[in-house]
């Protein structure tokens, strides 16, 4: 008969494992409590660097294709799908936990690290998200959330393995120490990806300097703490990989301004003369400086080609200039260029600009092309300017205060810029307007985006104003101008018109004022000829655009 084993005491490991060894208690050079704190530490930083790589791509997605709104929503959730499969697979490498959890923040520091570098190139080289390439950086968008996913949700078996096996205790409050640890991390990765390494180091930096911190504490974490529980040939392993991945990540940064670079001029070409980040986007500034050579980028959409942008300015400013306009409000138009249109006027006292980004109105001051372009127009005296967003503006600005408001602002189908296509924004600015104002809206190309540019014109209806809707041609092919797109790769898809809604507390009409200034290249019959083609592609029927029910 055998003799039944006595009952182990609390804590111990079970009767089938061996000290050092899989499932048995780690041999450790600190004491169990300096252990399990280091180990939680090291869940900290590596949920502060996963929480960084997710941020990453919503981020460069939504720069690179736009509509954030899209990206982020196909980001986090293959992202949180593939964290399910993770860890579900790292279940059988739990008898391996130390070296798996090494290799496995070493591999998440190269894919993490890098894929902001690799998106970028294959967005710069392969002529960007459109045509025949639309489904290949797309794909490897998925693939690079579905790797980071995967990697991070394998994590957790394995260090729940790890803090087990340093000290026993039951499962639920394991758990809840993990987790605390890796909220908290999360925490902090979430608010040091926008107001750190985003303004300070950019995208490309940023990645690579966080898959470097992921790799040096992942590898410190298990060749320090867990390098008992390894052989000799896994620690050399483990080790050489680890600088092989700070060896790719250092090489990347030491280069990545060529890398930029050399990625802008694929981009834009490469006669860029300026380049900076701003708090709000990414400013551009390419061509000659004369003016009619300018191009200017937002967020790598072109918004002002000084080839044709007179067609636009034009059109936008001077239909809403036909009656009173001694008091003007453009909302946008940083690059001083509505202003330019407004202040050929006689009787004009007064223009105030509402622009977000105080760089672009600076640039509007003070570079050659684009202040031979606007004429000046910021140094003229009754040209006033906020730096401060649109609508938040229009809350507090007095009632009745002016005869034209000119929202130039950008594509409606732009995430970022939905607000301000609302029903609640042209609410404020139809308070803003004194009886017998006008208001005029950029609203997107019509030919190309007819059900955006219509729903436009029912939102303003719905704000309380009757419309006129119109277009006019011209733009240049292979960019779309103010369009919600990025460069496109088939050129001949590209919008080729602008469209835009003139309204007003009574039937407005589009025309020119017979006694104001002449414009350069917009004429009467284009503009009748603009507002027929513009009616032609009418949607009836479309509900209005609101801040809680976006409709772009």
């Amino acid at each position: 008969m055998i003799e039944p084993h006595a009952p182990a005491p609390p804590g111990s490991p079970p009767p089938w494992t061996t000290p050092g060894r899989p499932g048995g208690p780690a041999r450790l050079p600190v004491r169990p409590g300096t252990g399990r704190f280091l180990v939680l530490s090291g869940v900290f930083v590596c949920a502060a660097c996963g929480l960084v790589y997710e941020l990453e791509l919503v981020a460069l997605a939504s720069y690179l294709m736009g509509d954030s709104v899209t990206q982020a929503s196909v980001v986090l959730s293959v992202m949180v799908f593939a964290m399910g499969i993770g860890s579900l697979a790292a279940k059988r490498l739990r008898g391996l936990a130390a070296a798996g959890f090494g290799a496995l923040e070493a591999t998440l520091a190269l894919v993490g690290g890098c894929s902001a570098m690799a998106l970028y190139a294959v967005f710069a080289w392969t002529g960007g998200w459109g045509g025949v390439w639309a489904s290949g950086p797309r794909c490897l968008l998925v693939a690079f959330s579905l790797a980071t996913g995967l990697l991070i949700g394998a994590e957790v078996p394995l260090l729940m393995e790890l803090i087990q096996r340093i000290r026993r205790q039951d499962a639920g409050g394991a758990v809840a120490d993990l987790f605390a640890a890796d909220y908290v991390g999360a925490l902090v990765g979430g608010l040091a990806f926008p107001f750190l390494l985003l303004p300070f180091l950019g995208q490309l930096t940023g990645a690579l300097l966080t898959g470097a911190v992921n790799a040096v504490v992942g590898g410190a974490l298990v060749l320090g703490l867990f390098r008992r529980d390894l052989t000799r040939r896994a620690r050399w392993l483990l080790l050489l990989f680890n600088a092989f991945v700070l060896a790719v990540l250092a090489s990347a940064a030491v280069l990545v301004d060529d890398f930029e670079r050399a990625a802008r001029h694929a981009v834009y070409g490469a006669d860029v003369r300026v380049a900076l980040q701003t708090g709000v986007q990414e400013v551009v500034l390419a061509g000659g400086t004369d003016g009619r050579s300018l191009d200017m980028f937002l967020d790598g959409r072109l918004r002002v080609s000084g080839r044709d942008e007179l067609r636009y300015h034009e059109a936008l400013v001077h239909p809403a200039m036909t009656g009173p306009h001694a008091r003007v409000l453009i909302l946008g138009g940083g690059d001083g260029l509505a202003a330019r249109e407004a202040l050929r006027y006689p009787g004009v006292d007064r223009v105030d600009v509402v622009e977000l980004d105080e760089e672009v109105v600076r640039l509007a001051r003070t570079d050659p092309a684009l202040s031979a372009l606007n004429q000046h127009a910021f140094g003229d005296a009754r040209v006033h300017v906020t730096t401060q967003d649109a609508f938040g503006w229009l809350r507090g600005a007095p009632a009745a205060a002016y005869d034209v408001v000119v929202s130039d602002l950008p594509d409606p189908g732009i995430t970022a810029s939905t607000k301000l296509y609302s029903q609640e924004f042209y609410g404020l600015a139809r308070r803003v307007l004194a009886p017998g104002g006008r208001l005029v809206v950029h609203a997107g190309p019509v030919a190309s985006r007819p059900r955006a540019f219509w729903t436009v014109e029912a939102t303003v209806r719905a704000a309380g104003l009757r419309t006129a809707p119109y277009g006019t041609g011209g733009r240049r092919a292979g960019f779309a101008t103010v369009g919600p797109d990025r460069t496109p790769a088939d050129r001949s898809r590209a919008p080729r018109d602008w469209g835009f809604i003139l309204a007003a507390r009574t039937e407005p009409r589009p025309r020119l004022d017979p006694g104001g200034p002449r414009p350069y290249v917009l004429t009467g019959t284009s503009l009748a000829a603009g507002e027929r083609a513009a009616r032609e592609t009418r949607i009836a029927g479309l509900p209005a655009s609101t801040l809680v029910h976006p409709r772009y």
